[in-house]
C-alpha cells in the first residue's frame, strides 16, 4: 500500500453528555469535536439522544454515534451506578469497533468509570487516549463524604487510577491546582499534563445592573447575591442557607437562587423549613436566558466544600466574570479560581465551613466602591477565550497523530 493509500487516523469522542443535552459538558465537548472535525474525520460516542442542533450537523461536522444510556432519578445512587456501569460497558464496545492503530479517542471524567474503559480500548487497538479532567476521583467523593479517605474502595479508585494514568497519552486539566495530585500517580509525568482552562460561552462585556431586570424587578433590595448553576457533591448549600440566614437582619441583601441538582433540592428543604424572607428561587433558566439571569446579581456566589484544589473547577466562573460581576469563593486559596480571584482582583475568597466570614463578605462587597471590578473581571474574562482553548486542543491532537507518546518528545 503506497503512503497516500493509506487511511488517515480518525478522532473519536466518547462524551454520556452531548447535545442536545443542555449541560456544560456537553456544550464544551461540542465544542471540542465541532472544532477538530474542520481538519479531520471525527466520531461521537454520545450517550445523548435525540437530534442534534442543525448548527451541528452537515458537511465538516462530527459524526454522532448515539450509545444507549439511561440516567435514574434524583437520589437513586445505587441505580445510577448501574446504569453508568452499562453505559461503561456499551461505550468500550462501541470503542472496541471503532477504533483504529494510529486513532485518538478524547474523553471526560463524568462518568468516573468512563475513562478507564477508554484506557483499556485504545490500549487494545493500538489507539491514543487523551483525558478531560473536569474531577478527579476518588477525591471528589472523599469530599463529598461519599468515601473514607482510607476505604477499601477509596484504595481501589486509585489503585486503578495509577494504571489508567501510565496507559494515558495526555490528559487535560482545567485548572492548574490539578498537576499536584496527579502527578502524585506514579503512572503520570508532567509531560503527559496540559493545562488548557475553559471559557467564557458570554461575549465578555460590562452589564450594567438594571432595575427593569425580568429576574431582579420582584426584588425590592438594593443588592442581590445570586447562585446560579448545577449544585453537585462537591458543593456546599448549607453555606449560603446559613448566610443568608446570619443577614435576614440586613433589608438591603438579598439572596436569588436558580439552579438544579441535589444542592439545590437541599437549599429547597431548607427554606421549606425555615421561610427565610431575604431568599428567593428561580427555576433554571434557559441558555437563552442566562445572560439576563447573570446580570441581574450584583455578587455571585460558588460555594465549595472542603479540599476542592486540584479536584474540581467551576466553568460557571467563566461566565460570571464575562458579565463583569465580582464573586465570593468559597474554597481553598490554592484552588484554582481562587488563584484567579484573588491575582485579578476579582472579589472574596472564603474559607468552606465558614458561613460567618460569607456573610461577612457579602455585607463588605454590598459596600464596596470598587467600581473598577466589574471591569477587571471581563478583562479576567476575556483571557479564557474560545479560540484559544480550540487552538490549544488542536495542537494536542495533532501531537498525538504524530507521537504515540508525549514522554517521548519532551
Amino acid at each position: 500500500m503506497q503512503p497516500q493509500d493509506r487511511i488517515a487516523a480518525k478522532i473519536v469522542v466518547a462524551s454520556q453528555h452531548y447535545p442536545p443535552d443542555p449541560s456544560t459538558t456537553a456544550a464544551i465537548m461540542s465544542e471540542i469535536a465541532c472544532h477538530l472535525a474542520s481538519k479531520h474525520d471525527v466520531v461521537v460516542l454520545s450517550g445523548s439522544s435525540g437530534a442534534l442542533p442543525a448548527a451541528q450537523t452537515g458537511s465538516g461536522k462530527p459524526r454522532v454515534v448515539a450509545v444507549k444510556n439511561r440516567i435514574a432519578g434524583k437520589g437513586a445512587l445505587v441505580r445510577r451506578g448501574l446504569f453508568e456501569l452499562l453505559f461503561v460497558l456499551r461505550i468500550f464496545v462501541a470503542l472496541m469497533r471503532q477504533l483504529r492503530r494510529g486513532d485518538v479517542v478524547l474523553t471526560v471524567t463524568a462518568p468516573f468509570m468512563l475513562p478507564y474503559a477508554v484506557v483499556a480500548a485504545a490500549w487494545m487497538k493500538g489507539a491514543r487516549s487523551a483525558l478531560i479532567m473536569h474531577d478527579l476521583f476518588p477525591d471528589v467523593l472523599v469530599m463529598a463524604g461519599m468515601l473514607k479517605p482510607g476505604s477499601f474502595v477509596a484504595g481501589a479508585m486509585r489503585a486503578a487510577n495509577g494504571l489508567m494514568f501510565r496507559g494515558l497519552n495526555a490528559v487535560i486539566t482545567i485548572g492548574r491546582d490539578a498537576e499536584r495530585p496527579l502527578l502524585s500517580y506514579a503512572g503520570m509525568t508532567r509531560n503527559k499534563i496540559r493545562f488548557v482552562p475553559n471559557w467564557a460561552t458570554l461575549v465578555p462585556a460590562v452589564r450594567p445592573v438594571t432595575s427593569d431586570n425580568p429576574f431582579r424587578k420582584p426584588l425590592a433590595a438594593r443588592f442581590i447575591v445570586g447562585l446560579s448553576g448545577n449544585l453537585g457533591f462537591t458543593h456546599d448549600p448549607e453555606i449560603v442557607f446559613e448566610a443568608a440566614r446570619l443577614l435576614t437582619d440586613q433589608p438591603d441583601i438579598h439572596f436569588l437562587l436558580s439552579g438544579w441538582g441535589i444542592g439545590f433540592d437541599r437549599l429547597t428543604q431548607l427554606q421549606a423549613s425555615a421561610k427565610l424572607p431575604n431568599v428567593t428561587f428561580v427555576p433554571r433558566v434557559e441558555d437563552a436566558e442566562l445572560e439576563k439571569l447573570l446580570a441581574s446579581a450584583d455578587l455571585w456566589i460558588i460555594p465549595y466544600r472542603k479540599n476542592v484544589a486540584g479536584v474540581s473547577v467551576p466553568s460557571r466562573f467563566y461566565n460570571l466574570l464575562a458579565v463583569g460581576r465580582p464573586v465570593v469563593l468559597v474554597s481553598e486559596p490554592e484552588a484554582e479560581a481562587a488563584l484567579t480571584v484573588v491575582e485579578n482582583g476579582l472579589g472574596w475568597v472564603v474559607a468552606p465551613g465558614r458561613p460567618d466570614q460569607l456573610a461577612d463578605a457579602i455585607l463588605m462587597a454590598s459596600t464596596s466602591c470598587d467600581a473598577a471590578m466589574a471591569e477587571r473581571a471581563v478583562k479576567a474574562a476575556s483571557k479564557f477565550d474560545r479560540s484559544i482553548a480550540m487552538s490549544a486542543y488542536a495542537d494536542l491532537i495533532e501531537e498525538l497523530l504524530r507521537h504515540p507518546s508525549l514522554s517521548e518528545q519532551r
